[in-house]
């Protein structure tokens, strides 16, 4: 069971239209040495597709981290928070990145009103970027394991 556990990759959905931030994103994560598999949407519309399980989605993961980027060119991204958070599974509590450009207080304060997990400015610093992924697979992990509760 634990090997199990060690090995899962870590199930990533990144939501973000910019190729170049996501490239960067990508390399990041690859230099990690997380173990993870990692899916890009680029709008919205697709992040919803991707959560319901819908469409070209239909056997989709459920995410174990969302990174996402705020402006979309078909919405807000945190109409996708929204959306995921009124699910009746463990998709509802999927921890949030947030990563954006814009650092005013009224984004911050719209962020930490929906409980968003952490919130990194683009342009990304990769380092503070790498810790905060690797602090959720290390809740990601003790969360599943099976002395958790006992």
């Amino acid at each position: 069971m634990l090997g199990e556990i060690q090995t899962k990759p870590m199930e990533i959905l990144l939501v973000e239209d910019g190729l170049m931030d996501a490239k960067i994103t990508i390399h990041a994560l690859r230099r990690s040495m997380v173990h993870h598999r990692l899916t890009l949407v680029r709008t919205t519309a697709e992040a919803i597709q991707f959560l319901k399980r819908e469409g070209v989605f239909g056997r989709a993961p459920a995410p174990d981290l969302l990174l996402l980027d705020l402006c979309l060119p078909d919405g807000d991204g945190l109409e996708i928070v929204s959306e995921m958070r009124s699910f009746p599974d463990r998709r509802a509590t999927t921890p949030v990145v947030v990563l954006t450009a814009s650092d005013d207080t009224e984004t911050r304060q719209r962020c930490d009103s929906m409980k968003i997990d952490d919130f990194i400015t683009k342009p990304v610093d990769e380092e503070q970027f790498l810790r905060v992924v690797r602090e959720h697979k290390r809740l990601l992990m003790f969360s599943h394991s099976p002395l958790v509760g006992v």
